[in-house]
Order: C-alpha cells, then structure tokens, then sequence
C-alpha cells in the first residue's frame, strides 16, 4: 500500500518538474538569498522568508532554549510563546496540558486534542488517542522551534488551532562537545551530554538526558532518560540524515486536590499512585535532493513504537449493593442490585472503598512523506510551488484492567489481587491515513505575495474486540472519514519595516480510536480503561481567518500584532457522567466552538537588555447551546446543567500575559528572569459557566549565568520567585467519596509548584 501511494507520488512530482522547466527554462533562475527562511511544511524542504508567510510563526533556536534554562519543550513555550498556557493536570512537570489558542496537545487521553506536533517530519501524536508525551523529545536534541498559528491543513490532521514543529540537532548545525548538570530542589537532578561534529561530508550527533527527582508532593517521584543519535551525510546538491531515537521514563502525577483539602495542606496527595511508563524507540530517514537548480525533492520515512503502561489507585465506583435494593454487604454497579463477581466467580466484599487501574498500550506507527519544491518563475513573477503526500499507519493494543482494593491512612490504595472481569477491555485498533497537499506562494509584484495551499486527507479507522474472557462484540467497527481542506492568504510588504498578512485556512480532525470506543451515553467508560460502545462520531472541522501586521521599529526591535477567529464544527467533548475524579463518561459531538483572539508580540534589545513581550486575549466559547451531563455541579437539575451559546470553554484563560529579559553585565556575567501571567478560567464540568473562575495568577522566575572561562560556566534558576500560591486549572470530582461527608465542596484544583532553585555547571569543549 506505501509503495502505491508513494510512487505515483514521484512520478507527478517528475512529470510537473519538466512541465515547469520545459515551459520556464529561459526564465531567469531566482538567485539564492542570505535570509532566514521558515519550513511551511512538515517535511521543511526550501521555506519562506516570514514575510511572504500569511499566518503568525514565532520561532526559537537551541540557543534560546539553553538561554532560558528550561527543563523541557513545554516548559519553554509556556515562558516564551504568545498564546501558549498549561494546565498542570497530573502536577508532573514533564506532563502538562499545553494549551496553544486555546487547543490543546496533552498527555493524557480524555481530553480534545487540537494541534499536531512534529520531530524532523514525523507527526508524533500517539496513534491511539492523538496524545503529545512531552517526556520523550528531549530538549537537549532540539535545534530549532516554529509554533504555527492557524488551521493550516499542510500540517495534516489535528491542525485545529496550530502545528508545533521541532527540528533536532546533527554534526553540521551543531558541531562540538557540551556536558551540564544541575540539582537543587525536589532533590531533582538533570543531566546531558551532547557531541557532534563533521569532516565536511559526514557528520554525527549525539546526547543522552537524564532527569529525577522526588516531586514537591509525596508519590512524586519520576525519572526519565532519553537518547538520540544522528549520522548525517551532505554533498553539493543533496542531503541524507538517519536518527534514532530512545526514551524510557516514569512519571508520577498526584492530579488535582479538592478545595477543602488544599486549604489544608497543598502538598498532600487525595489518592495515590498514578504511575505513567513510556518506553519509546523511533527511527526516521530523511533527504533532499536538487534535481536541478530549481526543483528539490525531499522526504522522510520513519518507524515508531512506545509502550505505555499506566497504573492509577483511586476512590471505588461501587456502591453498596444494600443502595440498590441487593444484598447487604457486597459491592454493586451503581444501579443494578447484582453484587460483582472476581475472577473466581466470589462476590466481592463491600469492605473495599477503591480500585486500581492497569492498562497497556502498545502503539506502533510508520509511514513517509514525499515533497516536490520547484522555485520556477511563472509567467515572469517569482513562484514557490510544493506538492506532496504523506502515508501513515498506526496500530494500537490497548488492554486494561480494575482491581478491588482498599486505601490506606495516606490515601494510597493496596494491592489485593481481586480482578473484575466484567470490567476488562482487550482491543486492538488499526488507523490508516493518506494524503495529499500542495501549496503555491506567487510574487503578484515584488512586496506582494500571495499563497494557496489544499490537502486531501483519508483516514480510516478500525477497531476489533480481543477479549476472550468478556468478549464486547459492540466494539467492533470501521470507520471512515475524508475531505479537503483549502487555505488562501496574501502578504504585502507596502512598506521597507512594515508588512501585512490575511489568511483563510481550513483543516480537521478524524475521532481518535478512543474516542470511537467510548461514544455512547448509555454505557459510559472509565478513563483511561473500559470501553463499551463505538457508535460513529463525525469529524472536527475547523475554519480560521487569521490577520495582522508586522514589522521593526528599528534595527533592534520587532514588533506583531494580529488577530484570529477559529471555528470548528462538530467539536468532541468528553461528558464526565461520574466518578471520584469525573473520569466516567463519554464523548460526543457537541456542536459548534469558536476561538476569537487577538495576540501582540515585542522582542529587541536595549544597550546590554534583551527582552520580549507576548500578550494574548483568547475568548473561546461554545457556540451551540446544549444539555450536558455533570452530575457533580451543585446547580444541576437531574445530574444536568444547561450550556448557552456563548459559554467560554473551561480550562482556557481569556488573558495571557509574557515578560521576559536577560542582561549582560559584562561578556562572562549575566543575570535574566521571566514573568508569566494567566487570568482566571472556569472548571472542567461547569461548561455553563454558573461556578466563578479560579484565580488568576502571575509566576516570576530568575535565572543567572557566569562563563568562568572559554569552556565552563555555571548558572542558577529560581522558579517562582516570589513564592505565589497559585493554580492552573480545575474541575468538578466527589471528595465526600473518599473524605467523607465534612468533604462537600465539589472544586478540585491543580496547585502549581512552589518556590524552587537549581544550581549547575556547563563544561564545553
């Protein structure tokens, strides 16, 4: 199936080359230019100057990344990047929500996910849920960063609010020997070795990081390693890069507190363990070629595999089965007087008071992508055209599991041994897509510019049922989804410091295999384990506008400021309808949504200051009035509240504000701090608004670096300075369940870290 899909892929991009070079051969060839040039698709190829690019890109160099001293990927965007926000929903710092135009990439399944995320071409999404595991790009590999803005459908399924795409280092663009470590609070403890280096024709890269710590709350301890190697080859019109890559972590999140319980004691734990292990290999082959002095081919193929086993201890689901009308003394589903059996056909004591949450999940994707640039005048004018097309599989066996057991005086559950069979899931799925794309970027004058782009997009979705012991023959079905998605927009530079840019995009999104397993009302599933039922959902779509302006104010200073409003259609929510953590449920298509924003965006320098400003307004709203479950909201009538158009989305705040400065007292010495502001949002369960929001709240943190000579330095990090009480989101759980009656306010919240410091040393060679 690759191979049909792909050579015919080769065969258009040959047969349109000698059309554009037979009826343009005597046009004049477009001398190559000394300017910083943006990757427009995921494959990168030959760019565009950001000024000929009609929708926001705000890029980042490893450099950046290592001015900052950021522990990750996600952590450096939410100190940098406009419109970025996180929502600390496991409290691990390597597992956050990070929430882009209000559209999330997150770890955890559940939750809709809204941008795709690219390494060197490959759509890392995990094929399963479309989940982002930030612990396994390691931000000692990364080169460089370009957060694209808009639903831009070169970018592929997913690309609702925006692209993150990350390109890794190799022994041409970073050659050298770099070791650093630091450790300070939370007994945490990072460490990376990176070496790269070329003799012209071949090069290689490699780095290995390290990173543990024991967590500022108990049952927090995690560690992750990851690997990644290069070999590189480069001749006069060519390029070759193999990389592979490893990570091996576990992560321990402790989740959000109930209101009453936090303000008690924020560093307590509510229940216990919540155990998160990736274990990833990927392989990935990437080249481009110059076919001729104007057309280039490129193109990745790759190999991924991550197993992901998960272990989570929480309140019982059961009730009583006396509640019910059953027998006294036994445990009962809520609603049905039939006590529960185990393994062994026992019924099961009502002694217990919670269950453990196994699942595995062992995801394997693999595909390519093939690309044509071709930089031929037309018709007299400078012109930029890409066709392309991409293949990918995914496969997935999820296999999960509930285990009776009990808590003990910490809230942590035990281990007893006592299965549910009835609650076991056994499931293998298969996605397949393929697509198509092109885009065109045409020199109407010499400051005028305009780009149309489309993709085609074919996605299937198979889900099969593999439980021997508690077969779920509903689970069984093929789905699949297709269309094409235009994008237009036009760019003028009407001015020498000024330009303008306006764009129209479209791109959508296939329901994910979970989401498809756990779409009915009536048999609710608990995440991330059981699943019922896969009634058909319809697809995401999304409509962007996208406008602004920028430009300098002088040599020193760049400045943005623009504007979007985003709307998809057929959204998926997912509709808690119980739980201890609102974790049972179900997803739907809600209807409409809209994100309405506007952004500004200052960065220059001032005698020894360097210095950024982001800003960002996000209003993100439903737009389709509907009923929703949340049987745990104080106000609602029949376990359901009322959703009006106009509603904001919970989780996302309207305002985002970003400072950040570093100042060089002198060439070994300099001293830089950061200061991100978010404003209140409102819970995960009160979609109707009728609650308050959480608190706003502002972080400031400090960083210091001091070069000791040519090859070492070290450097200090303050996090949250000032030491803020803050939280990053919430929702809506039962705490009486666990804590007892005293326990009545729903409110859980997920509290953000508390004052920290770290303390390293960098030895370069």
């Amino acid at each position: 199936m690759k191979i049909c899909i792909l050579r015919p892929l080769v065969w258009g991009s040959m047969a349109i080359s000698g059309l554009f070079n037979n009826v343009y051969a005597e046009e004049e060839v477009i001398e190559s230019e000394t300017i910083e040039v943006i990757g427009i698709t995921p494959t990168h190829g030959v760019g565009l100057p950001e000024e000929m690019i009609p929708y926001e890109v705000q890029s980042a160099t490893n450099d950046d990344l290592d001015r900052t001293k950021s522990l990750d990927l996600s952590d450096f965007i939410n100190r940098k990047m406009g419109s970025v926000n996180i929502n600390e929903a496991q409290n691990n710092p390597l597992q956050p929500d990070v929430q882009y135009r209000g559209f999330t990439a997150s770890p955890l399944l559940g939750l809709p996910q809204g941008i795709a995320v690219y390494q060197d071409g490959v759509r890392v999404n995990e094929p399963f849920g479309d989940t982002i595991n930030w612990d396994l790009i390691p931000e000692s590999a990364i080169n460089s960063i370009n957060l694209i803005g808009g639903s831009n459908p070169l970018f592929g399924l997913n690309t609702l609010g925006g692209a993150l795409s990350v390109t890794t280092k190799n022994g041409f663009t970073n050659p050298g020997h770099r070791a650093e470590a630091y450790g300070g609070s939370f007994e945490r403890i990072v460490s990376t070795i990176e070496s790269g280096g070329n003799n012209g024709q071949w090069g290689y890269f490699f780095t290995t990081s390290y990173f543990q710590e024991d967590g500022w709350r108990p049952e927090s301890e995690s560690d992750a390693l990851n690997l990644f190697g290069n070999v590189s080859w480069r001749s006069i019109d060519s390029t070759l890069d193999i990389s592979l890559s490893h990570g091996d972590t576990e992560l321990r999140g402790n989740g959000p507190l109930p209101i009453q319980l936090l303000e008690i004691d924020r560093e307590t734990v509510f229940t216990s363990p919540d155990i998160t292990e990736n274990n990833l290999f990927m392989i990935n082959t990437q080249g481009t070629h110059w076919l001729n002095s104007v057309t280039q081919v490129s193109g990745n193929a790759f190999y991924r595999s991550n197993d992901a086993d998960s272990f989570n201890g929480d309140g019982t689901e059961f009730v009583d089965c006396l509640s019910e009308g059953g027998p006294a003394g036994f445990l009962c589903e809520e609603g049905d007087p039939t006590p529960i059996e185990d393994q062994n056909g026992n019924q099961v004591s009502s002694s217990f008071d919670a269950i453990n949450n196994f699942s595995t999940r062992d995801q394997k994707s693999f595909g390519g992508t093939l690309q044509t640039t071709f930089l031929n005048n037309l018709i007299g004018h400078r012109n930029q055209a890409i066709f392309g097309g991409s293949y990918n599989q995914g496969i997935a066996d999820f296999n999960s599991q509930v285990e009776i057991a009990s808590l003990d005086a910490n809230r942590k559950t035990t281990r007893t041994g006592i299965l549910i069979p009835d609650e076991s899931t056994v499931i293998k799925t298969h996605t397949r897509s393929w697509a198509i794309y092109l885009t065109d970027t045409f020199n109407i004058t010499d400051d005028l510019a305009l780009t149309l782009s489309g993709r085609y997009n074919n996605t299937s979705v198979v889900i099969g049922d593999r439980n021997l012991d508690n077969p779920s023959p509903e689970l069984n079905g093929e789905h699949d989804y297709e269309r094409f998605n235009p994008a237009a927009g036009l760019t003028w530079q009407f001015h020498p410091e000024i330009s303008v840019y306006g764009s129209y995009s479209e791109s959508s999104r296939a329901p994910t295999p979970i989401e498809l397993a756990c779409a009915d009302p009536n048999a609710p599933c608990n995440l991330p384990n059981a699943f019922l039922a896969d009634p058909p959902l319809e697809q995401v779509v999304t409509e962007s506008w996208e406008a602004g302006f920028r430009g300098r104010l002088n040599p020193l200073i760049n400045w943005q400021v623009g504007g979007f409003h985003t709307r998809s259609k057929d959204d998926i929510l997912f509709i808690s309808t119980g739980g201890v953590s609102s974790n049972e449920g179900f997803f739907d298509n809600i209807g409409d949504t809209r994100r309405l924003g506007m952004e500004l965006g200052l960065d220059g320098r001032w005698d020894k200051l360097d210095w950024s400003l982001n800003y960002a307004f996000v209003h993100a709203t439903f737009e389709t009035a509907f009923a929703v479950s949340s049987p745990n909201h104080p106000f609602a009538v029949n376990d359901e509240i009322q959703v009006s158009e106009g509603d904001r989305i919970p989780g996302i705040p309207q305002h985002t504000l970003k400072l950040a400065g570093d100042y060089a007292f002198n060439s070994r010495f300099s001293v830089g701090g950061d200061m991100v502001y978010n404003s209140g949002q409102y819970l995960r369960g009160d979609e109707a608004n009728l609650l308050d929001t959480i608190d706003g709240y502002a972080v400031v943190n400090l960083r210091g670096n001091y070069q000791i000579s040519n090859r070492f330095s070290v450097f200090a990090r303050i996090n949250n300075l000032f030491d803020t009480d803050y939280e990053t989101f919430g929702l809506l759980g039962e705490p009486d369940e666990v804590l007892g009656p005293a326990f009545d306010d729903p409110r859980f919240l997920g509290p953000g870290a508390p004052i920290s410091g770290f303390i390293g040393i960098q030895v370069e060679i």
